[in-house]
């Protein structure tokens, strides 16, 4: 069983980079160290560019850090389906292992004008299409707090590096949890953003060159909350509110159970001490509210809008295929979906939930979700768990995750979920929970 890392955070190198106490070189070898002694049993880092890592290091010591260099010297990962010039991205895919990048994504671009050393990228599964990070080309990562356990997906990898301390911070995706499953798997910190504030370009599929951009977005992987917030400042396409809300006197909703699915009793149990922890800091939770959308119908149509953008369109297996007028009307319950949200979030500053019904599951060989999960010692399909990921997901809500204790030995997390462009909101709202539980 893995201990909490001691690692620092991002923003903890650099502030030790620009008080003399380290080089950029001496943080990104001491990364790339860590690589070469932890990844092993792990399998997280799948691709290294340690030359031209190491040569971006001695650049940005012969420059010195710039006023807008906030993560000036850090060394990172980013998910293998961003594109990193000269390296494969192959979303895990055998037919595409010699697709090579010839240019970085904006996001990898944007976090080298921030200042940051792009070390590699992390595992995936096939497509990005399962919680767990296993394909042909790569081969299975494992959960560094129990290898026999899934560290997530689709930014397993990512998750899976930052917890065992190799990386201090990561970017990766989200469409279906691939971001916040991840980090509650993990024990990290993650955060989902509103829907199209940080560009996908150069995020494409094998052969494209055009982002899938319904529903899927591109955030951080981090040890804090402010790491969280740093990396998205030097991402994001514009300007965000800066809203924060003190936990004194907020509002909260607690969300955790759903039509489709529940979570098992034990990770209940500490979702309800954490509310409890709020409460007495003086912050007002509720358990139901009117006000909630049918999820139910709100998660039918995030599956029929998901499984339309995961096919880029194509017929299912059955061979029925979405109409544009399907398309358009989805559109049209999506944007009403989004007023009711709006409206919840005139009574709430914050809503709570799971990132899932359970702790990381062990290795299994077929994707999670064709298969059965044990809730409570009863075996149940695993696939209604998406319902959690689609909540926010289908609104384009912002959702911020962070670890709030273990349960049999594996760490769970809650999504701190606010109203959309409340990014920095839910950011903050996660941070002080955290320093609730002495974080």
């Amino acid at each position: 069983m893995m201990q909490p890392t001691e690692e620092a955070t991002a923003t903890g190198i650099a502030a030790q980079i620009r008080a003399g106490q380290m080089t950029v070189r001496d943080a990104t070898e001491a990364a790339i160290a860590r690589i070469e002694a932890l990844n092993a049993p792990i399998n997280a880092v799948v691709v290294r560019d340690f030359e031209n890592a190491r040569a971006r290091a001695s650049q940005l010591d012969d420059a010195g850090p710039g006023a807008d260099q906030p993560l000036f010297g850090v060394p990172m990962t980013v998910k293998e389906s961003f594109n990193l010039a000269g390296t494969a991205s192959t979303w895990g895919l055998e037919h595409a292992r010699n697709n090579i990048a010839q240019s970085d994504a904006v996001v990898v671009q944007r976090l080298k004008r921030a200042g940051a050393v792009i070390i590699g990228k992390t595992n995936v599964p096939p497509d990005l299409a399962d919680w767990q990070s296993n394909n042909p080309v790569y081969g299975r990562t494992n959960n560094p707090h129990d290898l026999a356990c899934s560290p997530g997906g689709s930014s397993g990898g990512g998750a899976a590096a930052v917890a065992a301390g190799i990386v201090p911070c990561e970017f990766g995706s989200d469409i279906g949890g691939s971001i916040r499953v991840p980090a509650h798997y993990c024990g990290i910190w993650g955060h989902k953003p509103t829907f199209d504030i940080i560009t996908l370009e150069g995020h494409v599929y094998p052969g494209t060159d055009v982002p899938r951009a319904a529903l899927s977005v591109c955030g951080p992987l981090a040890r804090s909350a402010d790491d969280l917030a740093t990396l998205l400042d030097v991402t994001l396409n514009r300007p965000l509110p800066r809203r924060e809300v003190s936990l004194k006197g907020a509002s909260f909703l607690l969300i955790d159970e759903q039509p489709m699915i529940g979570c098992a009793s034990a990770y209940r149990a500490e979702l309800d001490r954490v509310a409890g922890l709020i409460e007495d800091g003086g912050g007002r939770v509720d358990r139901r509210s009117e006000l909630v959308p049918d999820l139910a119908v709100q998660h039918e149509a995030y599956l029929k809008m998901l499984n339309i953008a995961m096919a880029g369109g194509l017929p299912a297996p059955d061979g029925t295929q979405a109409t544009v007028r399907d398309w358009f009307d989805l559109l049209d319950f999506q944007t009403r979906n989004q007023w009711q949200w709006r409206t919840l979030f005139e009574d709430y500053d914050f809503v709570l939930a799971p990132v899932s019904a359970t702790p990381a599951f062990p290795h299994s060989e077929q994707q999670i979700f064709q298969g059965d999960i044990a809730i409570d010692g009863v075996d149940q399909p695993a696939a209604p768990q998406l319902a959690w990921a689609g909540m926010v997901t289908f609104p384009g809500l912002p959702s911020t995750v962070l670890p709030i204790g273990t349960v049999d030995g594996l760490p769970v997390g809650m999504q701190v979920i606010g109203d959309r462009y409340q990014d920095y909101q839910t950011i903050d709202g996660a941070r002080q929970i955290g320093a609730l539980l002495g974080g």
